[in-house]
């Protein structure tokens, strides 16, 4: 059954607070990734973080080429290149930028059993992974991005894969 919660949009606190670290995985933080997945793929949405849908948990989801990544309290361990793409957001929505950010990412975050896991990215994924995580610090893309532009038409975007 899915369930597709609504997006929090720009102007809502929540979104410039950070988000609250996860002590411990329940059957709650279960149902949460659940419904993130639902609520992203229901949007056409290549990641989600868990403020976005008004939770102050750190907690995202990730759509990738290899499927879904679930992550739980997610910090970013190491960073290198540069690369400078257009970014959108769920919660901005038909708004566009151009936005700096690392070419190679190392992540470090729980799955939803609760193991650690690592996440060696570049390219498209770790530019959404390092979006997704500045959601958890209250950043939002808007912030760092130039050329700020809407967009003609309500697009999807596009999954890369």
């Amino acid at each position: 059954m899915l369930a597709v919660y609504k997006i929090v949009e720009i102007g809502t606190g929540i979104l410039k607070e950070k988000a609250r670290a996860v002590p411990k995985i329940t059957p709650n933080i279960h149902k949460l990734l659940d419904n993130m997945a639902d609520t992203m793929y229901g949007s056409n949405g290549v990641g989600l973080a868990a403020p976005q849908i008004g939770v102050s948990k750190r907690v995202v989801v990730v759509h990738s080429r290899e499927g879904l990544i679930e992550l739980i309290n997610p910090e970013i361990v190491h960073t290198a290149g540069e690369d400078v793409d257009v970014e959108g957001c769920l919660s901005i929505p038909g708004v566009f930028g151009d936005v700096r950010r690392a070419y190679t990412v190392e992540v470090v975050g729980l799955n939803r059993q609760g193991e650690t896991v690592q996440i060696g990215a570049e390219g498209f994924l770790a530019r959404i992974l390092q979006h997704e995580i500045d959601h958890l610090e209250g950043i939002l893309f808007v912030e760092k991005a130039a050329n700020i532009r809407k967009s003609e038409k309500n697009t999807a975007v596009n999954r890369d894969d």
